[in-house]
């Protein structure tokens, strides 16, 4: 998505990236966090937030929502790299095959991942942070509550013997095309259940708002896994909505930056 979402140019792409995290910042060792996956004018900024204080481990399993039909409904990248105009960021495929291996749910497989942007933007802000990091994609459509909880344990066992070289980032944005003050409000309840690390009643006020976070499911198995990884809860670091770039507060995504630990 380089040239649409962000800029296909890599020292224009350095300069942005550099700009929405920042320098001097303590960082911290966070087990993961939820940022956006927005065009950079509008979510950069946000997703720079959690970046610029986290301290990015050598893996970084990245959790999105598949925003289009096609490949496997839980797909996990398995191997090679990706690439963003800031160079090739590789697949920690050991990590992959044992998230492969510890859940029936996943399937190795590409195609859910071509054209889907949600984890693709993630991807040059771990590259900036620490060049030297793999990533882990894995895609997910929608979930049973059931298979929310399997799959955030599953992570959770695969992932806590690798502590503190690995942590998990959701990839969503939250409310969509609504007005600023209608979005911050079913935001808030939505982020209050997910910094108590409350899978089941994010899950309910999705239901209940009718809150149209993309990324819904992914927070939730992540969610699981936090706790399972002994996660005390969630801190928003920043919420904001398109509409401090377009100027238009009637019809807004929100978006937020979370950390959990």
């Amino acid at each position: 998505m380089a040239g649409q979402f962000y800029p296909a140019a890599a020292a224009a792409l350095r300069r942005d990236v550099g700009a929405y995290v920042g320098a001097g910042q303590r960082r911290e060792p966070y087990l993961g966090g939820i940022c956006p996956h927005a065009g950079y004018m509008y979510s950069g900024a946000t997703a720079g937030v959690l970046f610029g204080r986290m301290e990015v481990p050598a893996t970084v399993v990245l959790l999105g929502p598949k925003h289009q039909w096609g490949g496997a409904d839980y797909a996990v990248w398995p191997a090679g790299a990706w690439r963003t105009p800031l160079g090739d960021c590789p697949v920690d495929e050991k990590t992959a095959a044992a998230l492969l291996a510890a859940s029936p749910l996943l399937a190795a497989d590409e195609e859910a991942h071509r054209g889907e942007h949600s984890l693709e933007v993630i991807v040059p802000f771990v590259q900036y942070v620490n060049p030297a990091a793999a990533i882990v994609p894995i895609a997910l459509g929608p979930m049973t509550l059931a298979d929310v909880h399997a799959l955030g344990a599953a992570i959770a066992a695969t992932l806590k013997p690798r502590l503190p070289g690995v942590a998990v980032i959701v990839s969503s944005d939250m409310t969509h095309y609504e007005s600023a003050a209608a979005a911050e409000k079913k935001d808030r309840a939505a982020l209050e259940r997910a910094c108590a690390l409350d899978e089941e009643g994010l899950l309910a006020a999705a239901r209940d708002l009718d809150l149209s976070m993309c990324g819904i499911w992914p927070a939730a198995a992540a969610l699981v896994a936090f706790k399972a990884l002994g996660a005390a809860g969630g801190t928003v670091l920043k919420y904001t909505n398109s509409g401090e770039t377009s100027g238009d507060y009637g019809h807004v995504v929100g978006y937020a930056a979370v950390a959990f630990a």
